[in-house]
């Protein structure tokens, strides 16, 4: 039996017992597991390795009483985007979120309160120092968020961007408004004239950039987008069929949907197949 297996063959473990068998100070190890830069590349292996081979974990509660850090980000869901919650693209997010936080010994704190009660969560959650920081979600226009996160001091990323805030802030996002510009320029050149566009709430940050692109590139052609050919509302199934249901019954269909989700894209689909007509054959459609 090696030094290493002798050490640690008693549980629980602990940042001692690692150390000794890797021959290693404390300070040392502590360091390789947290990412330091000063440890260097092989020192970090080993000791990544050796903490995966049996199974170490940090002592959060001690991490905790010792920095004064939660160890955990917290993620408000106001249950008006409650619908944002069934998107495919929002779980692959908190997905990935969570195995990021597993890999740094973090916990997620998943909120979900009312709408009036959102601004009230944050505050709590910095008072009673529950997270180190917070993930903001679906941004608006204007998000009032913001300047309310710098104003109690809890450090934030925002999954999008907010339009017309004053503030600085980080954020991680795609480009909704290239996106979607490019997605009409593609039907144009098929040679498309009347291109609807089913998008989300328009108070959202995002569905507003997506319609700025579609308009874009309409006019960028000479095209006057037509309102009826426009529709804003939750991004689920039922939306989506109602309002390619109702652009489909104009007197001038539309020959192309924009959509700004899944969800309500499979919504289009149903309504396009409800008339008779054939996706990609009869209407072509782009799904976000």
């Amino acid at each position: 039996m090696t030094r290493l297996e002798t050490v640690l063959s008693s549980p629980p473990m602990n940042l001692k017992q690692l150390a000794a068998g890797l021959g290693l100070s404390p300070t040392t190890v502590s360091r390789a597991l947290n990412g330091y830069p000063e440890v260097n590349e092989a020192t970090r292996d080993r000791v990544l390795a050796a903490a995966k081979r049996h199974n170490y974990h940090p002592n959060t509660r001690a991490i905790r009483l010792a920095t004064g850090r939660a160890m955990a980000v917290g993620h408000v869901i106001p249950i008006a985007t409650r619908h944002e919650i069934m998107n495919p693209v929002f779980a692959d997010f908190i997905a990935g979120a969570g195995e990021v936080y597993s890999r740094h010994d973090h916990d997620m704190i998943l909120s979900v309160v009312p709408d009036e009660e959102e601004h009230q969560a944050y505050r709590s959650l910095a008072a009673k120092g529950s997270v180190d920081g917070v993930i903001v979600h679906a941004p608006r226009m204007n998000d009032a968020r913001i300047p309310l996160l710098r104003e109690i001091g809890l450090p934030f990323v925002v999954h999008g961007r907010a339009s017309h805030v004053s503030e600085a802030y980080s954020w991680l996002d795609v480009n909704n408004r290239r996106a979607f510009q490019r997605a009409t320029e593609f039907l144009l050149d098929l040679g498309h004239v009347k291109i609807a566009l089913v998008n989300g709430l328009e108070f959202m940050d995002f569905a507003e950039r997506r319609r700025l692109g579609y308009t874009e590139a309409l006019a960028a052609r000479g095209i006057t987008p037509d309102p009826a050919c426009m529709a804003s509302d939750e991004m689920t199934e039922v939306s989506g069929f109602r309002a390619a249901q109702a652009m489909l019954a104009l007197p001038d269909p539309p020959t192309a949907i924009l959509a700004s989700s899944m969800i309500s894209g499979m919504g289009v689909r149903r309504a396009i197949e409800s008339v008779g007509l054939v996706l990609g054959q009869d209407v072509s459609v782009i799904i976000h």
